[in-house]
């Protein structure tokens, strides 16, 4: 986790430290169907998904604090930064646990051990998956 100080730099972004958003890269299909099937609206209120590939200022933001969207998504709740397995566990801690899908989500990643030792394979299944695909990585921080 990375914790968001105010500072002059923020100026200008459009980001406030109360906005959640989810950074994810829309052409993964993992990463797409991953964001369709999370419902963090329902317990943590209005949550924006923001495709990296199109970038904004979001993108740049956390590209200038040296995340990169290559190796996780990035989770900003509550003006903290989760990148890649702390994403993943912090979703799944505040996920409502009322689909099958985020009660799975939940039971699998709620753990921060379980969440670290499996997320670099589900990275090298992305990987896999954009180069079967013939489509790029995203560009690095």
């Amino acid at each position: 986790m990375i914790k968001n100080p105010a500072s002059e730099a923020d100026a200008g972004t459009g980001v406030a430290p109360g906005d959640t958003y989810l950074i994810y890269d829309g052409e993964c299909p993992f990463c797409s169907s991953y964001v369709k099937f999370m419902r963090l609206r329902e317990t943590v209120g209005p949550v924006r998904l923001i495709d990296a590939r199109k970038g904004g200022p979001e993108v740049a933001r956390v590209r200038n604090m040296g995340m990169d969207l290559n190796e996780g998504m990035v989770f900003h709740y509550s003006g903290s930064f989760y990148h890649g397995a702390d994403a993943l566990n912090v979703m799944a801690l505040l996920s409502d646990g009322q689909s099958w899908f985020n009660k799975l989500n939940g039971a699998l990643f709620r753990s921060k051990m379980v969440a670290r030792v499996s997320y670099p394979f589900m990275r090298a299944g992305r990987n896999s998956v954009l180069r079967i695909l013939r489509r790029s990585k995203l560009p690095g921080p």
